[in-house]
Order: C-alpha cells, then sequence, then structure tokens
C-alpha cells in the first residue's frame, strides 16, 4: 500500500527499513516524549516485524507506515494510522530531526486523514499524546483538531509522571475543512 503526496510516499514498512527506524527512534530528541522501553533497539527491532506482519494482515486495521522522500527514497519518518471499533481511529506520526520544519509532518498527517475519513469511511480521528509534546499538539490544532481531555500525571516513565493530551476531530469537521 502506498499513499503518495507532493513531496512523499507513505507505505508500508519493509524489513530493509529496521536501521532506518532504530536512528529515528535512538535520536535523543525524539526519545523525550517515550519511555526507556519503548526506544529500546530491542523494541524498535520487533516493532519493525510486527508493522510488516500488520501490512500483511487481510482485514487490515493498523496501518504503520514508513515516510519516504518520493524524489529518493529515504526514509524520515512514520506515520499510524489504527483503527477502532465504532469507525474510530487514532492517529500519530514522527519525522526524523534533519526533516523536521520542513512541513513533512503535515504533509504526512493530511494524507493519513484524508485516508481514514474518505477510504475508511472513519467518523472520529484522535491523537494520544504527551502533553509536553507541543508540536505534536500544534500539529494536530493545523488540522482542526481540538483538545478533548487531558489526563493528570497518568503515564510514569523517565522517573516521573506525564499528563497526556487526546486531541481529536470528526469526519463533518475534516470536510468542512477540505471544502474551504
Amino acid at each position: 500500500m502506498i499513499i503518495e503526496t507532493k513531496r512523499l510516499l507513505l507505505r508500508n514498512f519493509e524489513r530493509g527499513d529496521v536501521m532506518a527506524y532504530c536512528n529515528l527512534t535512538s535520536d535523543l530528541k525524539y526519545q523525550r516524549f517515550y519511555s526507556e522501553e519503548d526506544c529500546s533497539v530491542e523494541k524498535s527491532l520487533g516493532l519493525v516485524d510486527k508493522f510488516v506482519l500488520q501490512s500483511q494482515e487481510l482485514d487490515r486495521s493498523k496501518y504503520q507506515m514508513a515516510i519516504v522522500l518520493k524524489d529518493t527514497g529515504e526514509f524520515i519518518g512514520t506515520a499510524g494510522f489504527r483503527i477502532e471499533p465504532d469507525k474510530q481511529a487514532s492517529i500519530g506520526c514522527g519525522v526524523g530531526r534533519a526533516y523536521q520544519s520542513a512541513g513533512y509532518a503535515k504533509e504526512a498527517m493530511s494524507a493519513l486523514l484524508k485516508y481514514g475519513f474518505e477510504e475508511h469511511d472513519i467518523h472520529r480521528v484522535y491523537a494520544d499524546t504527551i502533553s509536553e509534546n507541543t508540536p505534536a499538539i500544534k500539529l494536530c490544532k493545523m488540522f482542526g483538531m481540538r483538545e478533548e481531555a487531558r489526563f493528570i500525571e497518568n503515564r510514569f516513565f523517565k522517573g516521573r509522571w506525564w499528563n497526556t493530551v487526546i486531541m481529536a476531530m470528526l469526519k463533518t469537521e475534516w470536510a468542512s475543512r477540505s471544502s474551504t
């Protein structure tokens, strides 16, 4: 599966992406909002295998995609779209430090939202992030997502408690933004 944008391809993960994915998750800036376990090499290796297997499922509901530059095929990040019951889905993306501030995350997120709302007739999409992850929250707000919930000190890692935020939007909100 491939989702194409102006500058990017969002494609299924391949086993050959494992080193690029490990490089992404081992970056200290990337790790700020993830637990130590989530950023371990062992976890990253296992996740790439999991992403490849999920892409082969017949009744697929999890789309963890590699973000690659269309011109070069270079791996620059990952974008996920996970369909849940009742026509809802979670979404998220991460772009390597060298590619941040170039609009790639915005381009990938836009493509995933369009894919979910138009191809899967999703009713509601949400993103769940650490409240200190202001770039992710800002990205969600660019698309009209609003804060639906704030959980106080509900995750513990890196020796402290973290708040999390749920950002969300409905298909009708997406449709009204897309038509303007």
